[in-house]
């Protein structure tokens, strides 16, 4: 079970030095690190999960992290962002500039297939099969309601993607993987700002079964479509 963040504020910061409080922010960024290497570690899932998940527990690192910052500024201190929350904070800051976003995965024997978001006030996703074929993706399902673009772009948020490595691989796990499933992540922005990227072989974020479903996605279809011709 895991104390909310007010009671971690009690129990942790109250009264504490610049130093404590600096100190234990140090330990929330590398917990959250931790719990980010399990969760894209590609044996993740296949053992029981102890409750409460890395997941919730991320949740709520990250929720005392935010509150040990506040803590550190009620105290006079400066924080200074390392060169990974830089990215991060530009990514959320350029959110709403997002004006198209393309997923493209698949591997040689599956099909490779991009789906792509067009950002603006008339949502429009649409999916390519190679460069042969192109169909409308159903972002509503029976119970659920269409994504507008202010939705989507919160359910973007919430998935603090500019925390994302720029790359994954199985050699950061100390194997190599022939084959497989390969994906890339582009988002294009229309106030001037690059073009962010992102991309993955045979290894993917620790959230990115959520990040597929905004896409449509479902990995039961994918599968049986790949199994057409047996």
């Amino acid at each position: 079970m895991m104390i909310s963040p007010e009671v971690y504020y009690e129990e942790q910061l109250k009264g504490k030095t610049k130093e404590q409080i600096i100190s234990a922010i140090r330990g929330l960024k590398q917990e959250i690190g931790r719990l980010k290497n399990i969760m894209e570690s590609p044996g993740y899932g296949q053992e029981l999960i102890v409750h409460p998940s890395e997941d919730v527990r991320l949740h709520w690192t990250r929720e005392y992290l935010a509150k040990a910052k506040q803590a550190y500024a009620e105290v006079g201190g400066i924080y200074t962002f390392s060169k990974s929350e830089e990215k991060a904070a530009d990514f959320d800051l350029n959110m709403d500039s997002i004006c198209k976003i393309t997923f493209g995965i698949g591997g040689f024997f599956g099909g490779y297939r991009n789906y792509i978001v067009e950002i603006s006030d008339n949502l429009k996703a649409y999916t390519k099969l190679w460069e042969d074929e192109e169909s409308l993706i159903l972002f509503d399902n029976e119970n659920e309601e269409s994504f507008t673009r202010d939705t989507f772009l919160a359910a973007l948020a919430d998935l603090h993607i500019g925390e994302w490595r720029r790359r994954y691989t199985t050699q950061r796990f100390g194997y190599t993987v022939c084959d497989g499933t390969q994906w890339e992540l582009e988002f294009e922005y229309n106030n001037g700002h690059k073009p962010v990227r992102f991309d993955g072989d045979n290894l993917y974020p620790y959230n990115f079964d959520l990040f597929k479903m905004l896409f449509g996605i479902d990995d039961t279809e994918e599968d049986e479509d790949g199994d057409d011709g047996e």
